[in-house]
């Protein structure tokens, strides 16, 4: 089988041809150039002229088919616009979902088969399984990768039925040090490198200097709220999930100006870092912002009552089922285990569909929900859907 891997110049992706050339495939290597503009970035990180060289060693040294696509303007419209249009409404967005969606599954896809693939293969650490149903048709499944410390799957929870269908992700089953040891004992140059970080494909980046590229600075005010605000005592039933979706709703008169910041729309619920204020027993955070009047609301400590809550809710346009089979009907719930950012902890849920919107009803209070982050939700260690978070 023709399959074309995507090399990034890091070991997961080294490993994966490698792999594929031992079970006997054609393996055909691709690089995408995504970005090269280094405004906002830090030094150091993830400048694509050196991914390249390291991606090329790979193919040089696994004796296979090497070449490159630039996909920047794509990515540039498809992937960092959006970004930028979702910090300005004051959402926070998770760019690395929309990469594997739009870029590495779409863009990067289709150049694939310009090259003859039949299958894409990619570095992630997640499974891909597969059944027919009684009719003869071909379902596919992402599942959760075995290593539970560098698990991908929620980055991939937007993909479809079709992109599932050409992905391949050959070191879904390992461990991460047994990747290491396969690199270092076939000898291939990214063996030592260290992993990549921060946005897919731009890299670790000072985000408000990142986003200034578009979104100008303005002088705002930081409110503190004090943990026994009457704000966050609510008069709800622990399973009332459209009231305790709403988000908490401040105003400056519920608090004190400690600080001013250079824009709301630089920030996110849930930061402490890079507010400027010091001299407290525990860190400051986010728990809210109001990006119409450029205000932020803090919270002292991570206990913070601004910081917590039980439900969330995603319009129906934006509920993604990996599966059509297993989409829900107005009226049903069903039990699934959660997750709303990557690495966190699968979280057991209620899922409620209504006309509008589907809920979600955690079984504990939730830490940071952010408007615009995904939600995805898993049966096991099946992907069954995600949705973007409305609020």
């Amino acid at each position: 089988m023709k399959v074309v891997v995507g090399l990034s110049g890091g070991v997961d992706s080294s490993v994966a041809a490698y792999l594929l050339k031992q079970q006997g495939h054609e393996v055909i290597g691709l690089f995408m150039r995504n970005w090269v503009d280094t405004t906002g970035t830090l030094e150091g990180d993830c400048p694509w002229h050196d991914d390249v060289v390291f991606a090329e060693l790979v193919a040089k040294r696994l004796d296979i088919e090497f070449h490159l696509v630039d996909l920047s303007n794509e990515y540039r419209k498809r992937v960092v616009d959006y970004m930028f249009s979702e910090y300005e409404a004051g959402r926070t967005p998770n760019p690395d979902v929309l990469c594997n969606r739009e870029i590495k599954f779409d863009a990067f896809l289709k150049e694939a088969l310009k090259l003859g693939a039949e299958r894409v293969a990619t570095g992630h650490y997640c499974r891909r399984a597969e059944w027919t149903d009684n009719e003869g048709v071909t379902h596919y499944q992402l599942l959760a990768g075995t290593d539970p410390n560098k698990d991908q799957s929620y980055f991939l929870c937007q993909l479809t039925q079709e992109q599932l269908s050409y992905a391949m992700f050959p070191i879904g089953e390992l461990l991460k040090p047994e990747v290491r040891r396969i690199a270092e004992e076939q000898r291939l140059a990214t063996a030592k490198r260290k992993d990549s970080q921060g946005i897919c494909f731009v890299g670790k980046v000072d985000l408000p200097v990142f986003l200034q590229q578009q979104l100008k600075a303005k002088e705002g005010n930081i409110h503190e709220i004090l943990p026994h605000s009457p704000r966050f005592i609510r008069d709800a039933a622990e399973d009332d999930h459209v009231a305790l979706e709403v988000p908490y709703r401040m105003t400056v008169r519920d608090g004190k100006k400690i600080g001013t910041h250079q824009g709301a729309h630089f920030y996110t619920i849930g930061q402490r870092k890079g507010l400027g204020i010091g001299g407290r027993k525990e860190s400051l955070f986010i728990i809210g912002t109001d990006v119409g009047e450029n205000i932020i609301y803090v919270g002292e400590g991570d206990s913070h009552p601004g910081l917590y809550r039980k439900a969330l809710r995603i319009r129906k346009e934006e509920i993604h089922w990996m599966d059509n089979e297993d989409s829900m009907s107005v009226g049903d719930r069903r039990r699934y285990d959660v997750r709303i950012r990557y690495r966190q902890p699968l979280q057991k849920a209620t899922l409620i569909m209504e006309e509008e919107h589907l809920y979600i009803l955690f079984d504990e209070p939730q830490r940071g929900i952010a408007a615009g982050q995904f939600a995805a939700w898993y049966d096991g260690d099946v992907v069954v859907g995600s949705g973007v978070i409305e609020r």
